[in-house]
Formats: structure tokens, sequence, C-alpha cells
């Protein structure tokens, strides 16, 4: 396949990043490099999209100190950005409506009509002189102020290609495949456009069994073929880093946090006195 005939994909993570570890920064990583290798994906970006500080989760630290520090995670990635969007909203947004916030805002910024992976649209959507070097799309932002539409995209110049196919892909881990089998926990009509219009991408964490995972719910049975599987090394290290165990560590003073977490994260940890307490 050609550079133009390929999927064009953004990744987008949604989570609490309480704090965000390597592992998460590593799961980025992890799907871009299996979707490149199947020869049918480019990964254009990465999002990661923290949770609002109402989501009510035990110990969550305010969204400027998860904002900063999932800055400081990204900052040496040239295709991974922090959105601030979701905390900056007046009450938490469900995992749905931030997934169409940012095929919404892409529509609009780049002119693109993106397609889901049922109806996948072959319109010429995005051009740009031939000899100019393409940049990344996506690009690390300021969060120190809350941005406009246009400047939350933050996006760099457009691509130079005549013709793609842009999906936005929900990337997580097997864990929270996993919560969508439990009843009650997420609404039907969100599942039924999370995975049926957007898709997802799964890294396994801890070795989990991800087709018994989807077997036991009748909608990831439905859009199975949706739902993309990171086959690389089950026992990756960085599967079974967590920021549940990366605050146990802080609060115990566990030298092997740095194996959690990057030492910029860490170093803003210890300024801000943050995870010192167990409730924290």
């Amino acid at each position: 396949m050609t550079e133009t005939t390929k999927t064009h994909v953004i990744l987008l993570a949604c989570g609490s990043f309480n704090p965000i570890t390597k592992g998460h920064i590593q799961m980025f990583e992890r799907a871009r490099d299996y979707l490149h290798k199947t020869g049918r994906f480019i990964v254009i970006g990465g999002i990661v999209s923290p949770v609002h500080d109402s989501y009510g989760k035990q110990g969550l630290v305010s969204s400027r100190h998860r904002l900063i520090m999932c800055q400081l995670a990204v900052q040496n990635s040239d295709w991974i950005r922090v959105d601030p969007w979701e905390c900056y909203q007046d009450t938490w947004q469900t995992t749905c409506s931030v997934l169409e916030h940012h095929r919404d805002l892409m529509k609009r910024v780049t002119g693109c009509i993106l397609s889901n992976v049922n109806t996948p649209s072959m319109t010429p959507v995005i051009g740009q002189p031939q000899n100019e070097t393409p940049q990344p799309i996506y690009q690390n932002s300021n969060v120190s102020s809350k941005p406009t539409a246009d400047e939350n995209a933050n996006l760099g110049t457009v691509m130079r290609y005549e013709e793609i196919e842009l999906r936005i892909l929900l990337l997580c881990g097997s864990d929270l495949l996993e919560s969508f089998c439990i009843p009650g926990l997420w609404n039907e009509a969100d599942m039924e456009v999370i995975v049926g219009d957007f898709g997802i991408v799964v890294v396994p964490r801890d070795a989990a069994d991800t087709d018994r995972i989807m077997n036991h719910s009748s909608i990831l049975r439905k859009y199975k073929n949706n739902i993309m599987v990171v086959k690389d090394d089950i026992n990756h290290p960085m599967s079974v880093v967590s920021s549940t165990k990366s605050r146990l560590a802080l609060q115990h003073g566990d030298g092997h946090v740095v194996d959690y977490l990057s030492q910029p994260v860490i170093d803003y940890i210890l300024k801000s006195q943050l995870y010192i307490n167990t409730s924290g």
C-alpha cells in the first residue's frame, strides 16, 4: 500500500493519568509500532486526554497538576501531545463525548471528512503542494492558559497527501476493555459509538486474555473486527506498570518508582508534594 492509501490514525487515550507513567507512554509506542507493522496504518498523532476533576475518583489530584505531569512525560515526543479540553469543561465528560469532540475538531481545523471503521470515506480531503516538507500534525502544547478551539487542536502544517483516510481510535489497556463487560458501568449507546463507529486499539496488561474478555460482551463480540489487539511481547515490562503502583511506591519511598515514572514527573511530584498521604 502507498502512503496515501493507508489509513491515517490518531490514537486517543483517556484516563486519570494520576500520575502518568512510563507504561502509558509505552502503550502509545507499542500501539504505533504494531499498527505500522500491519502495513495498513500510519499513526500521525497521539493524544493524552486527562479526565475532569469532577470524575470523583478517590485520590485524584487536581487537573492542573496532572496536565503538567503529562506535559513533562511527553516533552521529548514528536508525535504525542497532551490535550486539556476534557479538563477545561464544566463537568466530567464521557469517553464517547471526548472522541466526538476530537473528531469534530479535526473536521473544522483540517477540513477533513473523518471516516469511521464501518464506512470509510475515500473523499480527497487534505491537500498541500508536494514540494513542501510535512510537519507533525500534533505538537506539544502549552497548558498554562485555556486555549481556543483552534489553539486546542495545535495543528502543524497540514499533510502533503492529496487523499487520506483519517480515523481517531481509542487507545486503552485491557483493563478498560474488561470494564465494558461490567453491567451498568457503560452506557450501551456510547459503547456502540466507541467500538462501532470509532474503534479501539488495545494493549494487553498482565497477560490478559482479550479474547475471553470480548466474548463476555455482546457489543464487543458484535464489533470484534473493530478492536485491534496489540500482539507483541505479552511479558513486556511496562505491561505491569500502573498509576496505583506508582502512588504506593511514592508513599513508601520505594526506589522502584524510577521504573514507573520518568524523572521529570518524579521531580515535579516531589516538588509539589503530591501523593504523599496514603489517601492520595
